[in-house]
């Protein structure tokens, strides 16, 4: 999986504007038919799907980024060195 890290704290992006970004980054990279699988916020230590660190309790690697990966997710759009990441298929 490919990841793409962007620094746009001087943005001062939200979680949405953040998706919204990502997902048209993914577009551009994949095409029109790219699929969100999962995505990480952070802020809010929210995840998508939800419950799917629960087995990653103490592992460095996010339950949402192994089920991307786990799934063929070929691109990970992460802001601010993991604020939030959002992965495509």
């Amino acid at each position: 999986m490919r990841t793409l890290r962007l620094d746009s704290a001087e943005l001062g992006l939200g979680f949405n504007s953040a998706l919204t970004l990502a997902t048209t980054i993914a577009q551009q990279q994949l095409g029109d038919e790219t699929m969100l699988l999962s995505w990480y916020d952070r802020e809010r230590d929210l995840e998508s799907p939800a419950g799917v660190s629960e087995c990653h309790a103490g592992c460095a690697t996010k339950g949402s980024w192994d089920y991307a990966e786990n799934r063929g997710a070929r691109l990970t759009v992460e802001f601010d060195s993991g604020r939030f990441y959002f992965c495509f298929l």
